[in-house]
């Protein structure tokens, strides 16, 4: 399993080795002995899973307050996404940044999202269903949305994104003025 961090502190693209032969293939998808090698403390406790039928889905930006803020750890499992994390920790240096990377079935590859960050995607293939492990059960009191494109944030989204959304996407608030704490 390669650790690779991206532009922005604590965020991580993962890679997990492929052992294959005639059969098909077998990768570990999570280990705790390797997260608290590479220094994430990271403990799912839930897995949720996502279906999107059009290209251009998007969905987020959504987090969750504390004291039920979750980290996550993003896999694919049909298709292809282009995955976003946008940090929300207020005073932090990279508050506003996002990063992303491009994840679909046949690259097996992960992304993890710390605490305090939104999270977001759009489909790039049809028919996308997505897994997602989080460490903190989800709380409705606690949840949260920015908007997918906010000017502010300035995410470089795919051509078509944002063809299909969700009411409580579309109407979410720029992070400027939306309820972070």
């Amino acid at each position: 399993m390669e650790f690779v961090k991206l532009k922005i502190a604590d965020v991580y693209h993962i890679t997990p080795k492929r052992f294959g032969d005639d059969r098909g293939w077998f990768m570990e998808t999570y280990s705790k002995v390797k997260f608290e090698a590479e220094g994430l403390n990271f403990f799912p406790v839930q897995e949720n899973q996502s279906f999107s039928k059009v290209v251009g889905t998007v969905r987020g930006l959504h987090f969750q307050r504390a004291p039920h803020a979750q980290a996550k750890l993003v896999r694919v499992l049909k298709g292809r996404i282009f995955d976003v994390a946008v940090d929300i920790r207020q005073g932090s240096p990279s508050f506003g940044q996002w990063a992303a990377v491009e994840l679909s079935d046949k690259n097996g590859d992960a992304l993890f999202i710390p605490r305090g960050f939104a999270h977001g995607f759009c489909t790039l293939e049809p028919d996308t269903e997505i897994s997602y492990l989080v460490d903190n059960p989800y709380s409705p009191t606690c949840d949260g949305a920015v908007r997918w494109n906010d000017p502010a944030i300035g995410i470089n989204w795919p051509a078509g994104a944002g063809s299909v959304l969700s009411d409580k996407d579309a109407k979410a608030l720029p992070l400027s003025t939306a309820p972070l704490n």
